[in-house]
């Protein structure tokens, strides 16, 4: 009778882990679009640490109360200057989930996205002025 070989058990265990690993996921399982969706559905406000700057300059005191609600495929604002609409319609532009295309053509590029916490920035043509709405680049921290 041979002796049994351990180096081949532990090949044939090496081999199965790294099989099983690389199934692919469950296609009925949700997208990563679901899964941002999921954190980016609801009201977000300025709550005790949100801010908006233009090109790096903090003009949060231009929006008091300001609130942003997504839902699906539509988006509604409150005291939000000519920044954005009171509500339109927004879509993802691409499978990732890492922006997301309003109905006014620009992008808002998402930063930082948690079930509590939502950053993103874009670039507003804007009317000109030195009143809420100044064309520029806008960074936006909200809070859930």
């Amino acid at each position: 009778m041979k002796p049994f070989n351990y180096r081949y058990l532990l090949y044939t265990l090496l081999l199965f882990v790294s099989l099983a690993s690389c199934r692919p996921d469950d296609p009925n399982g949700p997208s990563i679009q679901d899964l941002t969706f999921e954190k980016l559905e609801g009201n977000w406000t300025f709550g005790t640490s949100g801010s908006v700057t233009l090109d790096g300059q903090d003009i949060t005191l231009n929006y008091p109360g300001f609130a942003l609600s997504f839902a699906d495929g539509t988006y509604t604002t409150t005291n939000a200057g000519d920044l954005f609409r009171a509500s339109g319609t927004w879509q993802w532009t691409g499978e990732e989930a890492t922006s997301v295309l309003l109905d006014t053509g620009e992008e808002v590029n998402i930063i930082d996205l948690t079930e509590t916490a939502f950053q993103f920035s874009f670039t507003h043509t804007g009317t000109g002025g030195t009143a809420a709405g100044t064309a520029g680049n806008y960074v936006v921290t909200l809070e859930k």
